[in-house]
């Protein structure tokens, strides 16, 4: 979840509003993000073009732009205490790390941040 994190962010700060042709993410190599991207392309975080072929390790996508979604869980997902408090929260709980769970989780918290909840 922290690699899709930072490939959206670097997606958003992208001054032109496409994915860099060279996405690159310390820590992680070419394949990981490749195939991290085409989990993003499914759930619906971004556009993308699929990159596999026969002499593939990995399915893999090239990014080309976030979509709707994708903006929004960057938006969730941007300030670091808020995405720690999240996450440090499901390791406590022991659940599962699912896109929806953590989309909701940052949504309840933001809510809280702002004094929203009812």
């Amino acid at each position: 979840m922290d690699l899709i994190r930072k490939m959206v962010l670097a997606v958003e700060d992208a001054p032109t509003g496409y994915a860099p042709d060279d996405l690159n993410v310390e820590g992680y190599t070419d394949e990981q993000i490749a195939y991290h991207a085409r989990l993003m392309v499914q759930a619906g975080l971004a556009d993308g073009i699929d990159t596999r072929h026969l002499g593939s390790s990995s399915p893999s996508a090239q990014l080309t732009s976030l979509t709707w979604d994708g903006h929004e869980f960057a938006a969730a997902t941007r300030d670091e205490t808020t995405w720690k408090k999240a996450m440090s929260i499901m390791q406590a709980k022991g659940g599962a790390l699912t896109l929806d769970v953590v989309k909701a989780l940052l949504s309840h918290l933001a809510k809280a941040g702002l004094d929203l909840l009812v």
